[in-house]
This record gives structure tokens, C-alpha cells and sequence, in this order.
């Protein structure tokens, strides 16, 4: 996803266009790695000294819920990345010292689901975590 993709949804949803908001989405744009709050707070505090984690944590709930960022949670801390725009269904490797991401195809519910006779599966998530081939090393 790109920001102009995201003023439309936000836009469409009856969120005005801020200068916060730009510079939060400009920092998701410039990166396929996740992002913290406090990885946010550090770069905004630049230009708002007052700025909150409370501040930074609305605008990442409204745009996860909204589909613009993606979330998951590392090390215990709430990781946030654009929105993958693929159309195939899909998961993520993560390197866990430089945060490289890596698309992985294949989907393990399938799997899963035919030792869930009877079970309805709604919604899952599946990771994998560990070093990259440069982190490896």
C-alpha cells in the first residue's frame, strides 16, 4: 500500500489529513521492515516534542483497523508494517536482528483445517521468525 492509497481510505472513513498522520504514513511508506511506536516517537518527537506513545497508538488502531497497516507482535512488542497489496494469500518470515521481511506462499490452514472436522476457522495468522541468509552469517 502507498499513502495516497491510504488518504482514500482515510478520507472515506471521515479521518482529516494531518501533518502527524502524514509523517507516520510517509515512514511506513519508506520501508518493507516493522515499525514500533517507539521507532515512530523517536523520528516525530523531531518536530513535536509533546508528541505521546497515546497519540502514535490511536493512529496505529485506526489504521490497522481500517487495513492500511498490518500488525503483529515481536519480542512481547505491538510491530506494524504497510499493508501488503498482493492479491494471493500470504505470510511473512521476519529476520529478527535487521527486520528484513520475506513473503512466504504457503499457507498451512489448509492443512489445519482437515484436523478441525466440524470447526469453523475465521481468521489465522501464521509467522515464522529467525535470521536472514545476511543475518546468518
Amino acid at each position: 500500500m502507498n499513502r495516497e492509497k491510504a488518504w482514500e481510505i482515510l478520507k472515506a472513513n471521515g479521518y482529516k489529513k494531518t501533518d502527524k498522520r502524514e509523517l507516520i504514513l510517509s515512514m511506513f511508506e519508506a520501508t518493507d521492515k516493522y515499525l514500533t511506536a517507539r521507532d515512530l516517537l523517536e523520528v516525530l518527537k523531531k518536530d513535536y516534542p509533546g508528541m505521546s506513545y497515546d497519540t502514535i497508538y490511536r493512529n496505529l488502531a485506526t489504521f490497522v483497523e481500517l487495513g492500511i497497516l498490518e500488525e503483529t507482535e515481536l519480542n512481547g512488542e505491538k510491530n506494524f508494517r504497510m499493508h501488503c497489496e498482493v492479491d494471493h494469500h500470504h505470510h511473512h518470515f521476519i529476520c529478527l536482528k535487521c527486520g528484513m521481511v520475506k513473503e512466504v506462499s504457503l499457507c498451512p490452514l489448509e492443512m489445519m483445517e482437515s484436523m478441525l472436522p466440524g470447526y469453523s476457522v475465521e481468521s489465522h495468522k501464521f509467522e515464522l521468525y529467525g535470521k536472514c541468509p545476511a543475518c546468518n552469517v
